[in-house]
C-alpha cells in the first residue's frame, strides 16, 4: 500500500481546527473528502500536528495511504481540484517510505505568532494577526521569552482542555522582533501543548506593554500555575 507525504497550506479561519469534529468543518475532513473524490477511497489523513480553530499553516506535513500507486503530481493536482471552495492547498506530494509518519517522524515544529501593533483597526490582516493598540516593547518581550528555552513544566501555558500526558516540553528556540508596525513571535519545538503558543504570546504582551517586568516570565513558568498566565 503506497504511502504519500503531503505538504499543506491553509487558512484556518473557517475551520474548527485540523482534527475532524462533529461541531463544524475541519481541515482533515476536507482533505479526506478530496482524496475520496479522485480515488474513491475512504482514507484517514494523518497530520504532523492538530492545529486549533483559526490557526493557519504555511507548510503542514501529512501522510496518506492509498490502495493503488498514483503519480505524486497527479495526487497533488487531483486533491487541489477537489479542494476548490476551500481555503486549503496541497503544495507538494511525494512518495514516502512505509515507516514515515507525519506526526512521529517530525523533528521540529515552528510557529509564527503575529501581532499588529497600531491604533487603527485591521483590514487586510483581520483573522491573521492579533490587533494590539497599546505600544509594545519587542526587545523586552524577547528578553522575557528567553527564560522559556529548554525543558520545563509548562503548566502555566497549558490549556485546561489539553490532552497531553505531561506538561513537560522542550522549547528549542523563541524570538520576538519588531517588523514595522508588527511584532513577530517565532517559537520552535518538537511538540507543543494545547494553546501553548497562544498562552506564551498573551503573557509576553503583558511584558511588552509594561504591565510585567521581563523577569516575570521566569517566575510564572516556575510556578506552574495556569491562573498566572496572560490573556489567551
Amino acid at each position: 500500500m503506497p504511502r504519500y507525504r503531503l505538504i499543506i497550506e491553509y487558512d484556518g479561519a473557517g475551520y474548527v481546527g485540523w482534527q475532524q469534529q462533529d461541531n463544524g468543518p475541519s481541515v482533515q475532513a476536507a482533505l479526506q473528502q478530496a482524496v475520496k473524490g479522485f480515488s474513491g477511497e475512504e482514507v484517514r489523513v494523518f497530520g504532523a500536528g492538530r492545529t486549533d480553530a483559526g490557526v493557519h499553516a504555511l507548510g503542514q506535513a501529512a501522510h496518506i495511504d492509498l490502495a493503488r500507486a498514483w503519480d505524486a503530481d497527479r495526487v497533488r493536482e487531483a486533491m487541489n481540484a477537489h479542494l476548490r471552495g476551500h481555503a486549503i492547498a496541497v503544495l507538494a506530494v511525494e512518495e514516502a517510505a512505509e515507516n514515515f509518519d507525519a506526526r512521529f517522524s517530525a523533528v521540529g515544529r515552528h510557529y509564527l505568532y503575529r501581532i499588529v501593533n497600531r491604533r487603527p483597526p485591521l483590514a487586510l490582516a483581520r483573522g491573521q494577526a492579533w490587533h494590539v493598540m497599546q505600544p509594545l516593547d519587542a526587545a523586552a518581550m524577547h528578553e522575557a521569552a528567553q527564560a522559556l528555552i529548554g525543558r520545563h513544566d509548562f503548566s502555566t501555558f497549558r490549556d485546561a482542555q489539553c490532552q497531553a500526558k505531561s506538561p513537560v516540553k522542550t522549547l528549542d528556540a523563541i524570538s520576538v522582533a519588531r517588523e514595522g508596525e508588527g511584532v513577530e513571535i517565532r517559537v520552535s519545538a518538537r511538540s507543543f501543548l494545547h494553546r501553548q503558543v497562544r498562552s506564551i504570546a498573551g503573557s509576553l504582551k503583558k511584558v511588552g506593554e509594561g504591565a510585567w517586568p521581563p523577569e516575570r516570565m521566569a517566575e510564572i513558568l516556575k510556578a506552574a500555575d495556569r491562573r498566572l498566565c496572560g490573556p489567551v
